[in-house]
């Protein structure tokens, strides 16, 4: 009996450690970032300050082979998060207007294992 109960004890501890094994981690990568527009004024005086302004959009993050592994919005103040597995990406911003200002180009970011890159997006407003 008690060498019954030892193999049924290593079966159970064995069963779970696979168990464990196969389930995935968390991912502790990604980017953080903030979306800006501007210049938000036609005139830009000496001494009168026009600050670029926070702009919730939406980017697509694609592999550099082109495929679409997320999407993103950032919020009213231009912020956005998103976890992703270490890699090259590429963030494509939408232009919020289709085919009219602001836009903005695609950015190259590194996200390396166990961090967040951090990056700015800045859409010109098209402003002169």
């Amino acid at each position: 009996m008690t060498v019954f109960r030892l193999s049924a004890l290593v079966a159970v501890a064995l069963a779970l450690v696979a168990c464990g094994a196969s389930a995935a981690a968390p991912i502790d990568s990604g980017i953080r970032g903030r979306v800006t527009v501007g210049p938000m004024c036609p005139v830009v005086q000496e001494g009168v300050p026009c600050p670029d302004r926070p702009l919730a959009a939406t980017i697509r993050i694609r592999k550099p082979g082109g495929k679409v592994v997320a999407t993103v919005r950032s919020g009213a103040e231009g912020r956005f998060r998103v976890r992703l597995a270490a890699g090259r990406y590429v963030l494509e911003p939408v232009s919020p207007n289709a085919g009219a200002p602001p836009y903005a180009p695609p950015v190259a970011v590194r996200v390396r294992a166990h961090a967040f890159s951090r990056i700015s997006i800045t859409y010109d407003s098209g402003i002169r």
